[in-house]
């Protein structure tokens, strides 16, 4: 976040600007979404949508034809794979930071191409 930014939530001092988190309630609608984006043999997947049980801890992606990959988190609520996944329907794994773990199968279609968005029917629950 920009200097400017951060000015407005809080009050400068020695190079600190103190924040304070507070959880509140989700009211989100509709699955899990995974936005795909990337090229080739390097997948970044938007994980969205996730609501109240917390944000993901961990993530891991499985193609049709490939084993169980663990994803790294590259910034923010993406995450990243070098699985080389093209091609492939894919079942994702997704565990929360409240400890819920969904897996979502099949919730990519083979004919997916970078830059489209899945929504799942799983939900996480509250």
């Amino acid at each position: 976040m920009a200097e400017p930014a951060w000015l407005q939530i809080g009050v400068y001092q020695g190079g600190i600007i103190p924040v304070l988190y507070q959880r509140v309630p989700c009211a989100k609608q509709g699955g899990v979404r995974f936005t795909i984006t990337g090229f080739n043999y390097y997948e970044l997947v938007l994980i969205s949508n996730v609501g109240g049980s917390g944000s993901v801890a961990s993530a891991w992606v499985q193609g049709t034809s490939t084993n169980r990959v663990p994803m790294s988190r590259n910034w923010g609520a993406n995450w990243q794979s070098l699985a080389g996944i093209g091609g492939q329907q894919l079942t994702f794994g997704v565990t929360s930071t409240g400890g819920q773990t969904i897996i979502f199968q099949n919730v990519v279609p083979v004919n997916w191409v970078f830059g489209m968005s899945f929504i799942s029917n799983l939900q996480f629950s509250y």
